[in-house]
């Protein structure tokens, strides 16, 4: 059993704008430098950049492309007599927005020449129709789970 202390999630106030706790959670991923304001223009301008080029609402294509890119499955090493196993085991469900957010901020900030908004935007509207980066991510990782099934049971 744990001696650590149980860790008590901190209850996150939704964002102005939408009054979404999903979006609120994406800006503190966003934060670089403790720059929250900038964070959170970078976010909307890439909403209202989305609601232009496709003419719907930038709020449910946001939503879509979290949705699109989460895990359901995963690998960890788990050391067994001697050899590492990679074990397939399923992604918790903050692990899985953790996860998506992530790839998505990082796959949006390794393109160059435009400004994060757009480049943000692109990879909303990307994972919304299952393409781009962090799609094929997610597949990569889904692959690696499949490959090692073999070892689910050292769960």
């Amino acid at each position: 059993m744990s001696r650590r202390k149980k860790i008590v999630a901190r209850d996150i106030s939704p964002d102005p704008k939408f009054g979404d706790r999903q979006v609120t959670r994406f800006i503190n991923y966003l934060l670089k430098r403790g720059k929250r304001s900038v964070a959170e223009s970078i976010f909307y301008d890439a909403i209202d950049v989305i609601k232009e080029r496709k003419k719907t609402d930038g709020l449910k294509i946001f939503q879509k492309a979290i949705k699109n890119v989460q895990p359901m499955l995963e690998v960890k090493s788990k050391r067994i007599g001697g050899a590492t196993y990679q074990v397939p085991v399923d992604v918790d469900a903050g692990r899985k927005f953790a996860l998506a957010t992530r790839w998505i901020i990082g796959f949006a900030r390794a393109k160059k020449g435009k400004p994060m908004a757009i480049k943000l935007a692109d990879e909303f509207i990307a994972a919304a129709n299952n393409e781009g980066s962090a799609i094929k991510k997610k597949e990569d990782v889904h692959k690696m789970a499949e490959a090692n099934k073999a070892f689910a049971h050292f769960k």
